[in-house]
């Protein structure tokens, strides 16, 4: 039954809130890994656990989400997330070694993978079924802007602070989420306590997707299959989804219910999610890394080059929500996302060494909006057919869909910038050579001007050659980027047609309440 009033609104804050916590910790540590590495006196591949242990611990129980909250209730799981979650950041904050802060972080993202799924599922209870797309549009408000506005706050926590406090931020706000849930969510009672556990589930799942999400997160920096142990991660990957399907769909009482997936929406849905998490995370991944490696900004400069698109999404988010109640079509209106997202990637695709601040707010305004037609049609959309305790068992899976679209987009981009990289670098290299007038009037200049600052001419020539050679590898690393927005944009653009194969529904909601 849904909740009205105020009740409705604090328990709709309470969930947002907590799932913002989850999803800001996925980007709010990447810019302050210099920092605990200089502290902690690790190395860059070493204290990239700490990113990679949280997002394992996360996609493993996302999936699971579902199943946990229907044995132990949902109310309980949720509130039990929250205070582990908020434990976890406190220890993660007290830390003293590399070995302390991984552990805790891995303990951190397998309660914040219980938040995201389980407070989607919250919310589409509170709100009425008439009013599910305005539901998932505040859902969205986490989902789109925490990884977005996780930069932001990791930067300047960073440069005006210390890091610990990227973790210690999170206690109060998790101590309000834990009070409020007691006050006012409805409790719902356990299911399942007396059956039997899929142990054998359990474990290949955590074997199969921990797998896989390792692949992905240290695929790039480890050479891929070069390296014994991710060539070793890959086939246990493969073998591992291969029996825990085998295992979900042949017992009696399976953690992840593939059934759901007769539904056609849901089955499509799962597609397109990963299709939003490539373009939401791979965008967050390559735009910093542009700015910082490429025009100087500092991590707090390029945080705040961010904000402004959140601002834009946030204040589509209700609007989205009100068309899909109106009977608009959902995908229409993510038809346009795309559209607007392939615009944004184009934009950013002709950025100059010149480019400056000014220059990136329409096109991240563009993707604000294009994030806000994208994130509320698709989830509703997926959803829609669901229904009782299915909703929570699909935003288990829709969620842990666009977090390995996420971590997929962001490894792909990563290979394609390694390997363009040295393929513009010999492309511009044929241009240098004694035969190309240009080449030589910009080299004589540069000794001419090194010369004139009182250098001899060998001390110019050498200094010359630098300089070139700085030129290059800027241009070449220039040239990388725009093939990744490139890249980025055409897997949004080309993913349209997945949305037409999902039925058109005059009113999107849920077929029944949740249980």
């Amino acid at each position: 039954m849904a909740e009205v009033g105020f009740k409705k609104w604090i328990i709709t804050i309470t969930v947002i809130t907590a799932s913002l916590l989850e999803l800001i910790d996925t980007t709010i540590v990447n810019v302050s890994l210099p920092t605990i590495q200089g502290n902690l006196g690790a190395t860059l591949e070493d204290v990239a656990w700490i990113t990679t242990g949280y997002a394992v611990a996360n996609v493993i129980i996302l999936p699971m989400s579902g199943w946990l909250g229907s044995f132990f209730g949902r109310k309980n799981y949720f509130l039990a997330s929250i205070v582990i979650f908020t434990i976890a950041s406190f220890l993660c904050g007290n830390a003293t070694t590399l070995t302390e802060l991984i552990l805790f972080r891995i303990l951190q993202g397998m309660a914040g993978g219980g938040l995201i799924s389980t407070s989607q599922a919250i919310l589409l209870e509170t709100w009425p079924r008439e009013q599910v797309g305005t539901a998932t549009a505040l859902f969205g408000l986490g989902a789109v802007v925490g990884p977005t506005v996780g930069p932001t706050i990791g930067g300047y926590i960073t440069d005006h602070y210390s890091w610990p406090w990227i973790f210690y931020v999170n206690i109060p706000v998790g101590i309000l989420a834990a009070i409020f849930t007691i006050m006012y969510v409805r409790p719902t009672a356990p299911e399942g306590r007396n059956k039997p556990i899929d142990w054998w589930g359990i474990a290949l799942l955590a074997i199969a997707v921990g797998s896989l999400q390792t692949i992905l997160e240290k695929g790039e920096s480890e050479d891929w299959f070069a390296t014994p142990y991710i060539t070793a991660l890959t086939a246990t990957s493969i073998v591992g989804v291969l029996l825990f399907i085998w295992r979900e769909m042949s017992t009696d009482h399976p953690i992840v219910n593939f059934k759901i997936m007769r539904h056609r929406s849901f089955s499509i849905g799962m597609f397109t999610s990963f299709i939003l998490g490539f373009g939401l995370y791979g965008s967050v991944f390559v735009f910093p890394v542009f700015c910082q490696a490429l025009l100087g900004f500092s991590a707090q400069q390029t945080g705040e080059l961010l904000f402004p698109g959140g601002l834009f999404t946030i204040f589509m988010m209700p609007f989205v929500g009100r068309m899909l109640n109106k009977g608009v079509p959902a995908q229409f209106m993510a038809t346009v996302g795309m559209f607007l997202f392939f615009v944004f990637t184009h934009m950013l695709s002709n950025s100059t060494l010149q480019t400056g601040e000014s220059d990136f707010f329409w096109p991240l305004a563009i993707r604000g909006v294009g994030m806000a037609l994208l994130f509320v049609p698709l989830t509703t959309l997926a959803i829609s057919d669901l229904k009782g305790a299915e909703i929570g068992q699909g935003a288990g899976l829709n969620n842990m869909m666009r977090q390995l679209g996420g971590s997929f987009g962001i490894a792909a981009l990563t290979t394609l910038i390694h390997i363009r990289q040295q393929g513009h670098r010999n492309n511009l290299l044929i241009n240098i050579n004694q035969y190309n007038p240009a080449f030589n009037d910009r080299l004589q200049g540069m000794i001419h001007n090194f010369m004139a600052h009182g250098r001899s001419l060998m001390d110019a020539t050498k200094m010359a050659y630098a300089s070139m050679e700085g030129t290059i590898t800027r241009q070449a690393m220039l040239l990388t980027y725009d093939d990744a927005y490139w890249l980025t944009g055409l897997v949004m653009l080309f993913s349209i047609p997945l949305l037409y194969l999902q039925p058109f529904k005059k009113n999107l909601k849920p077929a029944a309440d949740v249980h």
